[in-house]
């Protein structure tokens, strides 16, 4: 068996290392819903931040969820309220906190977007706590 040339093994090891770097995923944190769907990625930063801040708390129940809406002519992501009086929260694309649409003492949030239950469009589930609770 003939031994192969030094030029093979370098154009083998170029053509592996194309095909490797063209099939890794970008360095850029992406968030998948369980339908598939992404979250944008100019929030996947903070979002991803949020979410392993949920995953080291104890599971809640209900189980905490993450949806992404339009409302009001703009992307924002929902974290549902955990229990009893906790309020949701409603964060715009950077993560900012918006408002808390509902929950409370009052069930009814903090009253700065009393609208967002009712006009909110295009639901999208971007997580949810699927641990069994205590």
């Amino acid at each position: 068996m003939a031994t192969r040339k030094p030029w093979f093994w370098k154009f083998s090891l170029g053509v592996l290392l194309l095909f490797g770097s063209v099939a890794c995923k970008p360095l850029e944190e992406s968030i998948q819903g369980p339908d598939g769907a992404n979250a944008n990625a100019q929030s996947a930063a903070w979002l991803s931040d949020l979410i392993r801040e949920l995953e080291e708390e104890q599971p809640a129940n209900p189980p905490v969820k993450v949806y992404r809406y339009n409302y009001n002519d703009q992307e924002v992501y929902y974290l549902s309220g955990r229990c009893c009086d906790i309020p949701s929260k409603l964060y715009d694309v950077n993560g900012n906190l918006l408002c808390e649409p509902d929950g409370g003492i009052t069930g009814k949030g903090d009253g700065r977007c009393p609208d967002f239950l009712e006009t909110r469009t295009n639901e999208t589930l971007i997580w949810e706590d699927k641990r069994e609770t205590n």
